[in-house]
């Protein structure tokens, strides 16, 4: 199966909870969800989803300066945001015991 399509479909949710407990900037995001085990996630995809999340009107930003470089923009869950994982996260729960039943009543799943 390829899991890309798989990401695709939940990469918001991914974001989201990423963020749940403490902001970050874009790269930090990205190597939090490959550190989870997403390893096949991008970094075209998660810019982008994290500027569709904000023009949404689920995260905040701002900008922290470096001394290593440029600064960095920091994204943070605000009350939609929150709103919006708590909603999600109800429906990947849903979907995959769905799925997890499916699977498991032919057997496939041990």
């Amino acid at each position: 199966m390829d899991t890309t399509q798989l990401l695709k479909g939940v990469l918001d949710l991914a974001v989201l909870a990423v963020l749940k407990d403490e902001d970050g900037y874009g790269y930090d995001i990205l190597r939090r969800l490959r550190s989870a085990g997403l390893d096949d996630v991008g970094d075209a995809s998660v810019y982008g989803t994290l500027r569709r999340l904000f023009q949404a009107g689920c995260l905040t930003t701002y900008v922290v300066p470096s001394e290593e470089g440029p600064h960095r923009k920091y994204y943070g869950l605000n009350a939609t945001g929150r709103d919006q994982l708590q909603r999600s996260a109800k429906v990947w729960h849903t979907f995959a015991s769905t799925m997890d039943t499916l699977l498991d009543d032919r057997g496939t799943v041990a």
